[in-house]
């Protein structure tokens, strides 16, 4: 669509030209990578070149990766292995859906403390999806660790062994890779009992015909963010993400950024505006040519505050009141600046109106 940018990378990065070749490439592989014939071993060929490239990008090895539909199924095969689930209260929806107790937050969006005495499954995200919060989790010691890296993989260094995870989400469609494909990174050793039954594919862990296209993508996207990462192509994108804050804050000083005492994800600007609405302002900026949002993009649709910025200590009103801008590396000073005068316009009439 000519004339737009595209300003919601954290709901979804474009489709990155290596994945795009990469997949076209893997629609010719004839074979099934679990057939024993020619065509079936250039299948598990390619299979085995995208698991590498991802574990890679991960500092794991490639049999830690099970390759997954997306995040969802990741946190759902975890959370099946446990009875206790704990949560941060600003957990994505796909993780916080399992949770059978929750972990608060400050009021920058940072963790608590986990209790001493929590047992089972202690899920601390690595980024927040809305205010690009970012975490330092840390093991508990009666509990085992799951991460959603779903955020950071491939913007921020990310090295599971590090983190002390047991078991970490990623998703292929964040880091410039294809929709529908994502994995779970485990622990040397773990054998996770399989959600899918019914084959022998993922060293049993998870069932069915590998999504062979999908995964090529993401193996090439993530050697693609690794390249990105090496070069220093996101400390470009935080710069210019400080810039528009400060665009941002010298047109609307009652506004606030989310979590801006925190450490965060270098492309996110979760702007808060008390009393007009984030799907109001989602809208405006749609008409204006910004694809923009009001939240994660999986609570899209959603009417009411942000859970997230509810548990960090926002009311009712201003947690209703958000926009997310998430940048990427192709995104422009001038898109910013256009963006930050299109805003600008649409707040200034905000305030005629409500004055």
């Amino acid at each position: 669509m000519s004339g737009r940018s595209y300003l919601d990378w954290n709901a979804t990065a474009p489709l990155c030209a290596e994945a795009r070749a990469a997949m076209v490439a893997a629609l010719d592989v004839t074979g099934n990578p679990s057939s024993v014939h020619a065509e079936g071993r250039a299948a598990r060929a390619l299979l085995g070149r995208a698991r590498e490239q991802v574990a890679a990008l991960a500092g794991v090895s490639p049999e830690q990766v099970i390759f997954t539909s997306g995040a969802t199924e990741g946190a759902a095969l975890v959370a099946a292995q446990y009875d206790r689930v704990s949560a941060l209260a600003t957990e994505h929806d796909c993780v916080h859906v399992h949770a059978t107790a929750e972990i608060g937050v400050d009021g920058t969006g940072r963790a608590l403390p986990v209790p001493e005495e929590t047992t089972g499954l202690v899920a601390i995200q690595a980024a927040n999806s809305e205010t690009g919060v970012l975490q330092a989790p840390r093991p508990v010691a009666g509990a085992d660790l799951l991460v959603d890296a779903v955020q950071v993989f491939g913007r921020c260094p990310f090295d599971f062994a590090a983190s002390g995870a047991d078991w970490a989400i990623v998703s292929a469609h964040k880091l410039g890779g294809p929709k529908g494909v994502g994995a779970v990174i485990v622990k040397p050793g773990r054998d996770p009992a399989p959600l899918l039954r019914g084959g022998g594919q993922e060293r049993r862990r998870r069932a069915g015909t590998e999504n062979l296209v999908g995964v090529a993508g993401f193996g090439a996207a993530a050697a693609h963010a690794a390249r990105n990462l090496a070069t220093g192509v996101w400390n470009s994108v935080e710069e210019r993400r400080h810039e528009l804050e400060g665009l941002l804050r010298d047109a609307a000083p009652d506004s606030q950024v989310a979590g801006q005492g925190a450490p965060r994800l270098p492309n996110t600007v979760c702007l808060v505006t008390p009393g007009w609405r984030g799907e109001t302002q989602v809208m405006q900026m749609d008409l204006a040519g910004f694809a923009v949002s009001a939240g994660s993009a999986c609570s899209s649709g959603k009417v009411g505050p942000s859970r997230v910025l509810s548990a960090m200590g926002l009311d009712a009103v201003a947690a209703s009141s958000s926009l997310r801008v998430s940048l990427g590396p192709d995104t422009t000073r001038d898109t910013l600046a256009a963006f930050a005068a299109a805003w600008t316009g649409s707040y200034r009439r905000f305030r005629r109106k409500a004055a």
